[in-house]
């Protein structure tokens, strides 16, 4: 399988996770899957100071930044695959 099978398949895989992951590891999938599609950030940081979620999913992609789509695909899929065991 290439490396866009394995990363589908992982994103399929992590909608059926037994155990709901942790905030961190969350966040962790969010940015991993959004630096694999789009690439770098590219929207405009949260306006509300007070949407936390928000805040916290656009730094966790923007810390991404520099990362080539294929090493979050792989990096997404390895976490993946943690999470299941």
């Amino acid at each position: 399988m290439d490396l866009k099978s394995l990363f589908e398949q992982a994103a399929a895989d992590s909608k059926s996770l037994s155990e709901r992951p942790s905030n961190d590891s969350l966040l962790q999938l969010y940015s991993l899957y959004k630096q694999s599609t789009e690439g770098d950030v590219n929207v405009d940081p949260p306006a509300n100071p007070f949407d936390f979620v928000s805040k916290a999913k656009y730094e966790a992609w923007a810390g991404l930044k520099g990362k080539t789509q294929d090493t979050a695909m792989q990096e997404y899929i390895e976490l993946v695959n943690k999470l299941k065991s």
